[in-house]
């Protein structure tokens, strides 16, 4: 489980050079931003996971709750910190490995700083395609691998309007609904 936890974490968090993984902060710092993704019951007891120049994830502290944080990342604008639950793992690992999520289990993931998205369509640009810019996604949390049962939601908007639901990477097996919480 733990190794599937660091993958999960550094999927996003892709591409920090050292330089940037330097800049990131002491560890207190990192534990800081990272609990601040989701609500303190959530953060404070949470496994806060962070990036390392050579793309592997340091466990900074073992958390109690089965939860997984990871820092703002400072190759993005924005803070983009963001927190998970057991079953949003499998649908990240499902992503990053370019598989199928696995069957029956939905995910959480809390994102309360908000966060940058490179795209809303397609879930492996890493940066906005030339002409345009990132969409800044509100304080928001996701529910992630659910299938097709959210029918009804807008989707397939190349900058959705983000004070109001939608479907990010709509059509694919990675589409996830976008709840904004404030």
């Amino acid at each position: 489980m733990k190794k599937l936890v660091i993958l999960t974490a550094s999927v996003f968090v892709l591409n920090l050079s050292a330089a940037q993984v330097a800049s990131a902060g002491s560890d207190a710092e990192l534990i800081i931003s990272a609990e601040a993704a989701a609500p303190a019951a959530v953060g404070s007891q949470a496994t806060i996971y962070a990036p390392q120049a050579d793309g592997s994830m340091k466990t900074i502290r073992e958390g109690k709750n089965g939860w997984w944080c990871t820092p703002d990342d400072p190759a993005t604008p924005g803070p983009d910190p963001m927190c998970g639950d057991a079953n949003s793992m499998g649908w990240a690992m499902a992503w990053m490995g370019k598989t199928e999520p696995p069957k029956g289990k939905i995910g959480f993931v809390y994102m309360l700083m908000g966060g940058p998205s490179a795209s809303n369509l397609d879930p492996y640009i890493t940066k906005p395609v030339e002409g345009t810019d990132w969409s800044m996604d509100r304080p928001h949390v996701m529910v992630v691998n659910y299938g097709d049962t959210m029918s009804g939601y807008p989707e397939k908007e190349l900058m959705p309007d983000t004070t109001r639901p939608y479907v990010m990477w709509a059509g694919t097996p990675y589409q996830h609904l976008m709840l904004p919480v404030q």
